[in-house]
């Protein structure tokens, strides 16, 4: 089957890496904050959403404190967030754990949004996306940065159907966060 064939409603999954974290020391890998770059591109990994018109009916977050927060920050950027599952399985996810996790969200969600952790997130992208637009898979390929945000696309009754192969991956960004200057 084609990423772009199937029947039913067009379903998003959008896949968000947490934005730069912190290293303190002391602190355990699930603790560790966001990085003043983090706190910058969160909020721009929101408005990214919002401008391409791909804001979630439902939010997965992993519940490191760097994904929450990230998470926080990208969605304070939109009117009304969407309802969020913080979800401990996503924490060092591979990537039948999040498709397990993927297929266990209602048929009712269209647009699912991700928030986790590298190498899950990436390789997840790469198993679902049958096809491409672009270059955009050979952008995941070569690296899937903090807050970085790919978006597969996939016609369907439910999520249960979404498998290796099936989607098309249609987008790959990579938001920035300006640094505010000094006065």
């Amino acid at each position: 089957m084609s990423a772009r064939a199937g029947a039913g409603p067009l379903r998003r999954l959008v896949v968000l890496r947490h934005a730069k974290s912190a290293w303190p020391e002391g602190v355990a890998d699930h603790e560790r904050p966001l990085a003043p770059r983090g706190r910058r591109d969160a909020p721009a990994a929101g408005r990214a959403l919002a401008e391409a018109d791909c804001l979630p009916d439902l939010a997965l977050c992993s519940t490191a404190l760097r994904a929450r927060s990230t998470w926080e920050l990208a969605s304070a950027q939109w009117g009304t967030p969407p309802p969020a599952r913080f979800e401990p399985r996503l924490y060092a996810a591979g990537v039948p754990d999040l498709l397990r996790l993927v297929h266990e969200v209602p048929p009712e969600v269209e647009t699912l949004l991700l928030v986790g952790h590298n190498p899950g997130l990436a390789e997840l992208v790469l198993d679902l996306a049958g096809d491409s637009l672009d270059d955009t898979r050979e952008v995941v390929r070569r690296k899937f940065p903090t807050s970085a945000i790919a978006i597969l696309t996939r016609h369907g009754t439910g999520w249960q159907a979404l498998t290796p192969g099936t989607a098309l991956l249609t987008s790959v960004t990579i938001p920035r966060g300006k640094r505010r200057r000094k006065a």
